[in-house]
């Protein structure tokens, strides 16, 4: 749900999907999660079953449309870095798509937990997709610094910033209206692991 307060000037008409995930997180706070059904979420919205499964596979799809949206741009970032540690370029990247993301469309899911009723269906739905992300992150730190993807290091460095990256969101979600910018709040959660995964890198070198 997006924050009124926050909401850009002139902001374009909303697209089907957001306002899904808006009706969404009406009803979800009205009946909560288990007591929401899909054709209540697309009446709500004013539009069709069909459209629904248009945009979203599941109901928990809702809970991600905008984090979703940025970081499908971590792979393009990626592809286009000129940092020359592999390391460097996923922070980089990371920290990029927090600064590009909409300060006023905050993850309601990671807001309203307890007043939704949302429990192992959000902790599933994350787990989707920081293992979807990992498994790209991964593959791109294994080509980028020689190694084969079946090596356990590239694993680990996706797996550790990711981790951050995640923990960066959640606080600042939680944060309320004051919070800062997700880009300066997902450098000082990263930034460190990445400086320990690179001085670890360099002590392993011959």
């Amino acid at each position: 749900m997006s924050d009124p307060s926050r909401r850009p000037v002139g902001r374009p008409r909303r697209s089907s999907a957001e306002m899904l995930a808006d009706a969404a997180a009406e009803l979800f706070l009205e009946n909560g999660w288990s007591g929401t059904t899909v054709d209540q979420i697309a009446q709500r919205a004013g539009v069709s079953r069909g459209t629904f499964f248009n945009y979203f596979e599941s109901k928990a799809d809702l809970f991600w449309l905008d984090l979703d949206q940025s970081l499908a741009g971590v792979a393009d970032l990626l592809r286009g870095s000129s940092e020359t540690s592999p390391v460097r370029a996923v922070e980089a990247a990371l920290v990029a798509v927090g600064r590009a993301h909409d300060p006023g469309r905050v993850p309601w899911a990671l807001t309203q937990t307890e007043a939704m009723g949302l429990g192992d269906e959000l902790v599933a739905s994350a787990a989707v997709r920081f293992l979807r992300l990992q498994s790209s992150v991964a593959s791109f730190v294994a080509e980028a610094s020689g190694g084969r993807r079946d090596d356990l290091m590239p694993e680990v460095v996706a797996s550790a910033l990711l981790a951050a990256a995640a923990t960066a969101i959640t606080h600042w979600a939680r944060s309320g209206v004051g919070r800062t910018a997700l880009g300066d709040v997902i450098a000082r959660a990263v930034g460190p692991v990445a400086d320990g995964l690179e001085s670890a890198e360099e002590a392993r070198r011959p």
